[in-house]
């Protein structure tokens, strides 16, 4: 073990934005050891304070599937994938041409863009005083990568069933979202696995150096590439299908007691 790279929400992270104090000294005890440490997440680089705050990383992250790496020290974005308009429109026209009523927002590299009716009778903290508009082709002057779709009824599983056929030959689509009909869609090629395994390569690291963690669909490639990946035991089916491995569930504090138990293995050998 020469490198973690773990998911955070779901993973690490609960729907109250706690890390526990297990997780973060076990973090902590790993790079003591000379481990490097870097977060793989469908997050966007302004949402990751968690991480900065409770853990007190400063290293990289891979944000928003593998289409963005973020330097949390510099607080900038060190590379990016994008999704030109053409495809954006493409694939809003495909989608309402299956699902019924969906909606659809952008994550650009300057801030997140929705459309009335994305957010449905929910609120979101991540929405916070973002004004619902129409999407226009100026917004990939932002550089997008990420396209989000919502349905107000179903789940995510059957939303991604319906219509990946018809995108994939466009761009990268899965989720992450355990209760609610929304995909996540970002430039075609790039995932997690993909930019963790050149974050890995740039230092030296093969896959065999890998420890990775996650708990939901976009993480399987990523949990497929690394020399050992661990789905959530409280994760998605689909993840822990993916997994050579299986950690404890994120509410037994999984993550922190596969390291724990690496680390002894380490500090014996």
């Amino acid at each position: 073990m020469r490198l973690i790279a773990s998911d955070i929400d779901g993973t690490i992270l609960g729907h109250d934005g706690k890390i526990s104090t297990r997780t973060v000294e076990a973090f902590a005890a790993a790079a003591e050891a000379g481990i490097d440490i870097v977060f793989v997440t469908g997050r966007p680089p302004r949402w990751l304070d968690p991480i900065r705050e409770q853990i007190g990383h400063t290293g990289t992250v891979i944000c928003s599937n593998g289409a963005v790496t973020y330097d949390l020290a510099a607080d900038k974005v060190v590379d990016s994938h994008v999704l030109s308009w053409d495809v954006v429109d493409q694939v809003r026209s495909i989608v309402a041409g299956l699902a019924p009523k969906p909606y659809f927002a952008l994550e650009s590299l300057t801030g997140l863009h929705v459309e009335d009716g994305f957010y449905g009778n929910r609120t979101s903290a991540f929405g916070a005083g973002i004004v619902p508009a129409a999407l226009t082709p100026d917004m990939a002057d932002g550089g997008i990568v990420k396209m989000l779709a919502v349905l107000h009824a179903g789940n995510a599983d059957e939303f991604l069933d319906l219509v990946s056929p018809s995108l994939n030959t466009l761009l990268a689509v899965t989720h992450s979202a355990p209760d609610l009909a929304l995909l996540e869609m970002g430039p075609l090629g790039v995932n997690k696995a993909v930019t963790l395994a050149q974050y890995a390569a740039a230092r030296g690291f093969d896959a065999a150096d890998v420890v990775a963690f996650g708990d939901m669909p976009n993480d399987i490639e990523m949990l497929g590439w690394a020399g050992a990946g661990y789905a959530m035991a409280s994760g998605h089916p689909q993840a822990i299908a993916a997994a050579a491995l299986q950690a404890p569930r994120f509410e037994d504090d999984g993550v922190a007691r596969v390291i724990e138990s690496r680390l002894a293995a380490l500090r014996l050998a």
